[in-house]
């Protein structure tokens, strides 16, 4: 077997325009996160309401 790795071919200018344009919207989401308003006495990590778990004092909920 050979094991050296392929070269990969080059990007179409409409593959590379989508990918510029997802790290634009990565980056803007980002910024947002970054630039939000912090919750005084929260629970820290991401929003259970969202991904879908409660974990508190080490029980964890999924719903």
């Amino acid at each position: 077997m050979d094991e050296t790795p392929q070269a990969k071919s080059p990007l179409t200018p409409a593959a590379q325009r989508a990918l510029d344009e997802a790290a634009a919207r990565r980056a803007e989401i980002d910024a947002k996160a970054a630039a939000g308003k912090r919750e005084k006495g929260g629970r820290g990590g991401l929003d259970p309401a969202r991904y879908g778990d409660w974990e508190i004092k080490g029980l964890t909920a999924d719903f």
